[in-house]
């Protein structure tokens, strides 16, 4: 049983070599850097400014801070009605009682910013020098389009614990000073620093990673975020799928017996990773709860039908045909297993019409015989007993095709997945036929080059081309394919973590 810690009431700031924001030499050294013009970033932080939740999440709490303070809209709720980036939403690369244990690193830092819609440029402390540190910061304090995120060690201000995060608010050029806006309020105040001091604390290294920290500006991003799809790197999966589309399916294009699409694209399913489907997540199916609720505004109705939209719109392109006939010729339902906890949607409804099925055949089939293609859900109108859901499906057996919906035994309008106001009254819900659709047209172009066959390299580049694609999913695809070669850049550079890594970025 591990021994009881006292409790303590906040730490005395070291001084020098900080400086306390609240005396009379941090009050001073504000007004020179304010009427200097480099405090203008830290109106906007100061703004949306608060204390970690965790001794751990310093990390989490310092991103949340600069992404309020940027004005980007998770496009999710915090509660109640209201969109806001807090800790406990900042888990798409790292599970949070991971960070809760063992803190986070900086790439991992670096890659919640980018899930989140943010632009990232990190920089670790061997790849610049303290001239390049201070141009960015003077550049990002000089605005408020830019903020400015360092991970240090704080050994160099004679401060207790070990690595920590902290978005810097100001800079005074005068006496060369950064001003850290410290996320652990419960334990020192914001404080001044020399910036040759900041330098040395992030020119050290991450023992958990053995790579130095840094420092990472956040902006926003000048095209608009995903509202359909993005990548998650939470589970270490795309690695894995990394690598496959990077090294692996170069190779698989080199093989001579390929000369025809379907050919070529039953080989890249066959080869494909188990975690596959889990690169790509399906941003509607983690806002279901809130998204399916009577009480949509007019914005997040907006929101959903631009979903459904593009949604559409990748089922009506050419590739998605094909590798919708592939994948069923190529091997038996997948949909139609039993579900567990962790089940998509679209897997339960499929258990649920394969069961209707074999209901409606008077059980003489069983419903392992059914393969459910196809499912929606809808909203109907139940003869005065309000609305009700109804999942439909195409299921097949024995080549036989038939339409089945059911009706569910109980459904409230805050649990259904309807919305009276859509079109068709229908949403429909992605399969992994829509995931790995995007998926190929989210590669970069130059990612089939190795083709041997011209003709079917022609052919092949034409399907994919997003030249022809509607505006709403060509946005979609460009911005996968920024996430998708970010991640490959991580892989490249090194900035992720180690596989096990031990407990790091603390308050």
């Amino acid at each position: 049983m591990a021994a009881a810690v006292a409790s303590l009431y906040r730490r005395v700031l070291p001084s020098p070599p900080a400086v306390d924001f609240a005396s009379p030499e941090g009050k001073r050294l504000f007004a020179e850097a304010l009427a200097a013009g480099t405090m203008e970033g830290f109106f906007p932080l100061v703004s949306v400014f608060q204390t970690q939740s965790e001794p751990a999440f310093c990390g989490l709490a310092s991103l949340a801070v600069v992404l309020n303070a940027l004005a980007i809209d998770p496009g999710r709720r915090w509660k109640g009605p209201w969109r806001w980036f807090d800790e406990s939403m900042l888990d798409c690369c790292e599970p949070l009682d991971k960070v809760k244990a063992q803190g986070i690193t900086f790439g991992k830092v670096g890659c919640l910013a980018h899930c989140s819609g943010a632009d990232v440029q990190s920089f670790r402390a061997n790849r610049v020098t303290i001239h390049d540190l201070r141009r960015h910061l003077i550049r990002c304090v000089s605005s408020q389009d830019c903020h400015l995120i360092a991970s240090y060690h704080r050994k160099a201000f004679q401060q207790t614990g070990t690595g920590h995060f902290s978005p810097i608010g100001g800079y005074h050029a005068g006496q060369d000073m950064a001003l850290i806006l410290d996320v652990a309020r419960f334990k020192y105040p914001p404080h001044w620093v020399p910036l040759q001091l900041l330098w040395e604390a992030m020119n050290t290294t991450d023992d958990s990673t053995g790579l130095l920290r840094g420092f990472m500006l956040i902006s926003r991003q000048t095209a608009a975020p995903s509202s359909l799809y993005t990548v998650s790197c939470r589970d270490e999966n795309w690695k894995s799928m990394a690598q496959y589309c990077v090294e692996d399916l170069p190779n698989l294009l080199k093989a001579e017996n390929l000369d025809n699409v379907p050919a070529l694209l039953s080989r890249l399913i066959e080869s494909l990773p188990a975690d596959a489907e889990s690169l790509i997540k399906w941003v509607v199916e983690v806002r279901i709860k809130e998204e399916g609720g009577p009480s949509l505004s007019k914005e997040e109705k907006e929101r959903l039908f631009l979903k459904e939209n593009v949604l559409q719109q990748v089922r009506d392109t050419r590739l998605f045909a094909i590798v919708h006939d592939q994948q069923y010729a190529n091997k038996p339902c997948c949909n139609c297993s039993s579900p567990s906890e962790e089940d998509s949607l679209t897997r339960i409804a499929a258990v649920v019409c394969c069961q209707g099925a074999a209901m409606l055949s008077g059980n003489l089939v069983p419903r392992d015989a059914f393969c459910c293609k196809e499912t929606c859900m809808k909203c109907v109108q139940a003869n005065g007993d309000g609305l009700k859901t109804v999942i439909s499906g195409s299921v097949v057996s024995e080549g036989s095709e038939q339409g089945v919906d059911m009706l569910l035994p109980m459904s409230s309008p805050g649990a259904s997945s309807c919305n009276s106001n859509l079109k068709n009254n229908v949403i429909k819900y992605p399969s992994s036929v829509d995931v790995l659709t995007v998926l190929l047209l989210a590669l970069h172009p130059n990612t089939w080059l190795g083709i041997k066959d011209e003709k079917l390299k022609a052919e092949f580049q034409t399907l994919i081309s997003t030249d022809s694609l509607p505006d709403d999913l060509k946005r979609e695809i460009l911005h996968l394919r920024r996430q998708l070669y970010y991640l490959k850049a991580c892989k490249e550079e090194g900035c992720e973590d180690a596989e096990q890594p031990s407990p790091k970025q603390q308050s």
